[in-house]
């Protein structure tokens, strides 16, 4: 069983996934809005879509085409609920081809920035002048050859032939409220998108905002104090922001009944045991903390291991041996009263969790995390955060008043600095990547377009290159400076770094760091690359 607070939330759309890499991304829009959203597999039944009582529905993008054998499709009805409907590329196709219209494949492929001619302000266009160019961004390869009976366009793009007619950017039908874009307003490449999708939330489906980090908050703590009881929960606290909402949200709902479990895996960055135990213990939040020093165990499962993946699941592996005899201490000195485990699931987790044809999808990395444990030890499971997005979780976590230096902090993988060494790790090597890795976000604490850097870390390289120290060669390792700026972590771009303080980056680390004798900056971007190395 999973325990999680039944959240009021008021209006909702729901997002039909035909398998975008940016559905993610209307969510995001729609809940930036002030309006909670759920993602939900374009093959979920009628039944269960109509139990949500959506005030909407949004058909998202997909890599397939409408054409295809086996084309992504939605359960007959969906447009019968008596709900707008928002179709986005893919999602407009497939209303096209349902309603008697024809999409065929094109040679021409639109990929990147358009300019659109908006006809007709209406649906998502409404407060536009008729007439009004808006830039967008198009991602397509088949394009809309017939309108279906009932439907008109409302604004259209250039067509790639000379003289050839405008080809349809958007659509809408004569008498319901259903429309179709053929470009993406989620991203950022369209620079009035969020509008777009607002005025199709507020204006057509009428939706009235009530998702904040204050109402979330506020009902999350009151589920949690109901169901809960007078029983004990056991949470995994790692100081990442993720289990530190968790942790707080179950401190205000139970107070002394939540009982935090620190793992020191020997990985963990420059300082940061020390960091965790003030910050949540006595002198800080006051939360009964209990940490564990196993880094013995963790080298020692890693010795001589060089491929990443094998890396990762030796260091779960571990941590849930680790934590297992943790719980069974706690549970044994609370009198067996612990009967919840708090997990920091977040939304993502539980959308990328599920495919969308409902087969098996293509691992990227495993995660590291405390899944198994529910089984093992018998605890009922408790996600407060599961419907949250990160911004979202920070947000609640101001809300609740955790420390700015909590709240803002960079995200660190589980498996720690091991995915930072690529190769073996060693003691010795995790200590000269603390070392570089506390250099580098020194120096970046120090700027003031720090807030703007998502993540920023030090990788030590598996190569040696030679160098000149003091007259005399050397023949060290290298270090890679690794900075990107990002939403959400799902895509990220390299952060320019100015030349001077990478300079200033490199200098202290071949100065400080014994064994460095060169520095490098990663500038590849995710995709194609991971943000991690490993």
């Amino acid at each position: 069983m999973t325990l999680r607070p039944n959240v009021p939330h008021g209006d909702m759309v729901v997002i039909l996934d035909f398998g975008s890499q940016t559905t993610q991304l209307i969510a995001r829009r729609v809940r930036e809005a002030g309006v909670y959203c759920e993602i939900v597999p374009f093959h979920r039944s009628l039944e269960a879509i109509a139990a949500l009582r959506p005030r909407g529905i949004i058909l998202s993008g997909s890599p397939c085409s409408v054409y295809d054998d086996g084309a992504p499709t939605p359960a007959p009805g969906i447009f019968e609920l008596g709900v707008p409907v928002l179709g986005i590329c893919y999602g407009m196709q497939i209303m096209t081809r349902l309603h008697g219209g024809t999409v065929l494949g094109s040679d021409h492929r639109e990929f990147g920035r358009a300019t659109i001619q908006v006809s007709e302000a209406v649906g998502p266009f409404s407060g536009l002048a008729a007439g009004a160019s808006e830039t967008v961004w198009m991602s397509h390869g088949d394009r809309l050859t017939a309108l279906p009976p009932g439907f008109r366009l409302i604004a259209t793009a250039p067509a790639a032939a000379p003289g050839a007619p405008p080809v349809p950017a958007a659509i809408a039908h004569e008498s319901r409220p259903w429309f179709g874009l053929q470009f993406h307003p989620e991203v950022v490449h369209t620079p009035n998108g969020g509008e777009y999708l607002r005025r199709f939330l507020f204006d057509v489906c009428g939706v009235q905002p009530g998702w904040t980090a204050k109402s979330f908050a506020a009902t999350a703590i009151a589920s949690l104090r109901e169901r809960i009881g007078e029983r004990h929960v056991l949470c995994g606290l790692s100081g990442g922001v993720d289990s530190a909402v968790v942790a707080l949200l179950l401190h205000h709902a139970i107070g002394p009944r939540l009982h935090c479990v620190f793992v020191d895996n020997g990985l963990l960055r420059h300082g940061e045991v020390a960091e965790v135990e003030a910050a949540f213990g006595p002198a800080g939040l006051g939360l009964d903390l209990t940490t564990v020093d196993a880094s013995d165990a963790f080298f020692e499962a890693l010795a001589g291991v060089t491929d990443p993946e094998v890396k990762r699941k030796r260091i779960g592996h571990v941590f849930i041996e680790v934590f297992e005899r943790a719980a069974k201490e706690l549970t044994a000195r609370h009198g067996g009263a612990i009967h919840y485990l708090a997990q920091g699931t977040l939304y993502p987790d539980v959308v990328e969790s599920v495919s969308v044809r409902g087969g098996p999808s293509a691992t990227i990395k495993s995660h590291h995390n405390v899944g198994g444990l529910p089984e093992r030890l018998g605890f009922e499971l408790v996600e407060p955060l599961r419907e949250l997005f990160k911004d979202e979780v920070r947000a609640v976590g101001r809300e609740l008043g955790l420390p700015a230096v909590l709240v803002e902090r960079k995200p660190f993988p589980g498996p720690g600095i091991a995915v930072r060494i690529l190769g073996e790790v060693t003691r010795e090597d995790v200590e000269i990547n603390r070392k570089a890795d506390r250099i580098v976000r020194e120096v970046l604490a120090a700027q003031p377009w720090q807030a703007e850097v998502w993540q920023a870390f030090a990788v030590l390289l598996p190569v040696r290159s030679v160098g000149v120290m003091g007259d005399g060669r050397t023949y060290d390792r290298v270090i890679a400076i690794r900075a990107v700026s990002s939403t959400d972590g799902m895509t990220a771009d390299f952060y320019p770094i100015p030349y001077d303080v990478l300079g200033l980056m490199s200098t202290r680390i071949i100065n400080e760091v014994r064994g460095i004798s060169r520095v490098v900056y990663d500038v590849s971007s995710k995709p194609p690359a991971t943000i991690e190395w490993e």
